[in-house]
C-alpha cells in the first residue's frame, strides 16, 4: 500500500522533467542503472547522482569508474560532496562541531556517585525532584543520534536535484517536477520511505519489479557484469562482524583507516559523555571480538538506516 500512491503520480508525467537515479554504487542501484541502460526499467533516467562521503573503500571508487566508463550507462552521473565525513570525525574528537554518525557511546557512572532523581510534574514532564548516591558501579551503552545519512547523502543529493530540475533559489511548486530513482529491493522495503515533499517523488523500481538483492546479483551475472562492493563508508558503526572481519583480513588500509578513526573518537566530542566507539561492543576496534562465534544473535542493523541512501 505504501507505493500505491507513489506509482500513481508515476503515471502522471505530463510536470515531470527531471528522473535522477540514486546511485550509491552498491549492488541494488547498480542494477538499478543497468536495467534502465538496458531498458528493461523506464522511462530512461536523465542521470543518476552519486553522494560521495570521501570515505568509501577504494574498491567502491573502482567501481563507479566502471560506471561512469564510456558506453556503460546511456546517462551522465553526477558527483555530489558535502565534504569528508572522515576529516570532520577526526576534527570532532578534538572537540569541533560534527555531523553525528550512529557511533556508541559507554558511560560508567561509580558507586557513590551523586546522579538526580525524577519524577513527573503536572504536565507530565519530567523535572528533578532530587539526588541520591549510587550504592553499585553502572555501565550504560546507547546508540548515537544519526545525522551523517542526511547530511552526507540526503541533502547534497536533493540540492543537485533542484539544481538540475531549475529549482535553485526558486520556490518549490505544489506539484511534482522531479522523480528519484531509489534502489531499495524487496528484501529491504522497509527502508522505503515515500516523498514528504510535493515538487519531488520517490520511485522504488526494483520493488516495483519485485526483485530481491539476490535477484540483482543473478543478474549482473547473466550480464556478465562486475559485482559491485558493499556501498558504505570504512567505519559506519552499522557494520556487522562478518563485514568487519572481511575489512580486516582483506582490505587492510580500509581496517587501520578504521581502527584510526575509532582511537579519535573515544573522548572530546560535543554534547556525548562517556566514551565513544565504532564496534557495538563498546571495545576498541582493534581488539573487538569479530569471530565467527559473536555473531550468533547480533542484530542486523542496516535496515535501520533511514530513506535507504546508503549501502545499495
Amino acid at each position: 500500500m505504501l507505493f500505491e500512491p507513489a506509482l500513481a503520480d508515476h503515471a502522471e508525467t505530463s510536470t515531470i522533467r527531471l528522473r535522477a537515479l540514486s546511485l550509491g554504487a552498491g549492488v541494488q542501484s547498480t542494477t538499478m542503472a543497468l536495467m534502465a541502460a538496458h531498458g528493461e526499467i523506464g522511462p530512461m533516467p536523465d542521470c543518476a547522482i552519486f553522494a560521495d562521503t570521501g570515505w568509501e573503500p577504494s574498491a567502491v571508487y573502482d567501481h563507479l569508474n566502471w560506471l561512469m566508463s564510456p558506453s556503460v550507462l546511456p546517462f551522465p552521473v553526477h558527483i555530489v560532496s558535502a565534504g569528508n565525513i572522515r576529516e570532520q570525525l577526526l576534527q570532532a574528537g578534538q572537540g569541533d562541531r560534527w555531523a553525528s554518525i550512529p557511533a556508541f557511546a559507554r558511560t560508567v557512572t561509580p558507586a557513590g556517585a551523586q546522579v538526580p532523581v525524577f519524577d513527573e510534574d503536572e504536565d507530565g514532564s519530567l523535572v528533578e525532584i532530587a539526588s541520591r548516591r549510587t550504592s553499585t558501579e553502572t555501565v550504560s551503552v546507547g546508540m548515537i543520534r544519526r545525522q551523517c545519512t542526511t547530511d552526507f547523502k540526503i541533502v547534497p543529493i536533493r540540492r543537485k536535484v533542484r539544481e538540475l530540475a531549475g529549482l535553485t533559489r526558486k520556490r518549490s511548486p505544489p506539484y511534482p517536477v522531479a522523480e528519484a530513482w531509489i534502489g531499495i529491493s524487496t528484501d529491504e522495503i522497509v527502508r522505503a520511505k515515500p516523498s514528504f515533499e510535493a515538487w519531488q517523488i520517490k520511485r522504488f523500481p526494483m520493488i516495483e519489479k519485485r526483485t530481491s538483492r539476490q535477484d540483482c546479483l543473478a543478474w549482473l551475472q547473466r550480464h556478465d557484469c562486475p559485482i559491485p562492493p558493499k556501498s558504505a563508508c570504512i567505519g559506519c558503526p552499522f557494520h556487522n562482524n562478518r563485514r568487519w572481519r572481511h575489512m580486516r583480513e582483506s582490505d587492510r588500509p580500509s581496517w587501520e583507516d578504521a581502527v584510526e578513526v575509532d582511537r579519535a573518537l573515544r573522548h572530546g566530542l560535543r554534547g556525548i559523555r562517556g566514551e565513544v566507539f565504532l564496534h557495538r561492543s563498546c571495545v576498541p576496534l582493534d581488539e573487538a571480538d569479530l569471530s565467527t562465534a559473536a555473531d550468533h544473535g547480533q542484530l542486523d542493523l542496516w535496515p535501520n538506516e533511514c530513506e535507504g541512501m546508503c549501502g545499495v
